[in-house]
């Protein structure tokens, strides 16, 4: 990579909400920015929105939950750009039955959402992070939540102490260690991995039997990833983040 060339990056689950956002500001920023989504056409449509913008966007299909897509995605990013500056792990489901409380929760529900909000962001990660090792200075941005804070979550006066969704929760507390552990490994190269919270925003994942319960715009809710992403070599390795704010773990 020479002085003058583009970064370059790649944001799962961006075909919407605080993914599609975050690939917006990335673009602005003179990122040229990979816009990944499950589904080929979708990923499209959508970049070709910020692209009639003058956005320098491009989709990409990776579904996080197959190995194969996430092979074929690395295989593509590498003969298109050679390498990777920037991941930011995006995407995430939750599928928790609020009816059926803590202990209540189906073992399928635990299953399907550790495979896409744990094991695919490790998978992902794993997959892109020889690109990433080509980069002079890569980041990789793993988005959690708040919601995954153990220290919160144990504190009655936490703002959070009564959100218990189990398997999400939990979900996020393990992208959390995940981080830990492989900032560790990193912390001798050029690479920087943080977690961050991005807020309870306003998106389809938390709209609720028909009930908008987010308090923040998406344009908000993408700033702490993009902050993260553009961080320079001063910036924070290892670290849980909300916006300039270090949280608990």
């Amino acid at each position: 990579m020479n002085a003058s060339s583009p970064r370059i990056a790649l944001v799962t689950g961006a075909t919407r909400g605080i993914g599609l956002e975050t690939v917006r500001q990335l673009a602005q920023a003179g990122v040229h920015t990979l816009l990944a989504g499950r589904d080929r056409e979708r990923a499209a449509a959508a970049a070709r929105e910020l692209q009639a913008q003058g956005l320098p966007v491009e989709p990409i299909a990776l579904d996080v939950t197959d190995e194969d897509s996430i092979a074929a995605a690395a295989a593509e990013v590498e003969a298109r750009h050679g390498r990777l500056d920037i991941l930011v792990n995006n995407a995430g489901i939750v599928i928790d039955d609020a009816a059926r409380g803590v202990s209540g929760q189906s073992p399928a529900t635990w299953r399907d959402t550790f495979q896409t909000n744990v094991f695919g962001l490790i998978a992902v990660t794993q997959a892109f992070l020889p690109l990433l090792h080509r980069s002079r200075s890569a980041r990789i941005v793993n988005v959690s939540s708040a919601l995954g804070s153990v220290t919160l979550h144990s504190d009655p006066s936490s703002f959070i102490y009564d959100f218990k969704i189990p398997a999400y929760n939990v979900s996020k507390s393990a992208v959390n260690a995940w981080t830990v552990q492989l900032a560790w490994e990193l912390k001798d190269s050029s690479i920087k991995v943080n977690t961050i919270h991005p807020g309870y925003v306003r998106t389809e994942m938390n709209h609720v039997d028909g009930e908008q319960r987010g308090e923040l715009e998406v344009a908000d809710g993408a700033r702490t990833s993009v902050r993260l992403a553009l961080i320079d070599e001063d910036g924070p390795n290892g670290g849980f983040f909300y916006l300039d704010e270090s949280l608990p773990w």
